[in-house]
């Protein structure tokens, strides 16, 4: 299927220069005199190159035939990500530049997409944007901390590190926003 360059949108994967490029930002310019520009910011799916590329407004791009299977995430054992198909059993070693950013909100036992392009996998996504995660190390809050702009910094169960409000504290259970890696609140 082919797309133009209208239709870009983060995460998109297109067929370019021999490879399959994910669209990491994009922005449409328009300059007096002159036809439209796009200027994305592209990684390679293989070999995680970041490259700045501009297109002219219209220019058409093929699609990589993509499928989705959903897979439990088993282990990390610090190289790499195990993961087991839900319905053969199989399992799949994934390396940290394959998983993607990803890896900073896995925790055993989750369900995940792993993308497959030609039958190599591609990457991992979650089912849902969200995700709840127990926050492991913060400063402690202070009763009556709400003010709604003032952030401090959280560790979570996974490693991963979040700006969260003031009244967060260790053992606190948050959800996540796992396309930016934000705070949304506290889970109930």
């Amino acid at each position: 299927m082919a797309v133009e360059t209208s239709d870009f949108h983060r995460g998109m994967k297109i067929e370019m220069d021999g490879g399959v490029w994910e669209i990491i930002e994009y922005q449409h310019s328009k300059m007096a005199q002159r036809s439209p520009i796009v200027t994305a910011k592209v990684r390679n799916i293989v070999t995680g190159a970041v490259q700045e590329k501009k297109f002219r407004s219209g220019d058409r791009f093929e699609t990589p035939d993509i499928k989705k299977r959903t897979m439990r995430f088993l282990y990390s054992d610090g190289s790499s990500f195990h993961f087991m198909d839900e319905e053969s059993y199989d399992q799949l070693e994934l390396s940290r530049e394959e998983v993607g950013s990803a890896a900073d909100f896995l925790s055993e036992q989750q369900e995940v997409l792993v993308g497959f392009i030609n039958g190599a996998p591609s990457g991992v996504e979650f089912p849902k944007s969200v995700v709840e995660l127990k926050v492991t190390e913060a400063e402690p809050g202070v009763k009556g901390d709400t003010a709604a702009s003032a952030t401090k910094p959280a560790t979570l169960e996974t490693g991963a590190k979040v700006n969260v409000p003031l009244f967060v504290n260790p053992g606190d259970t948050i959800r996540v926003d796992t396309r930016d890696g934000s705070y949304i609140e506290r889970a109930r």
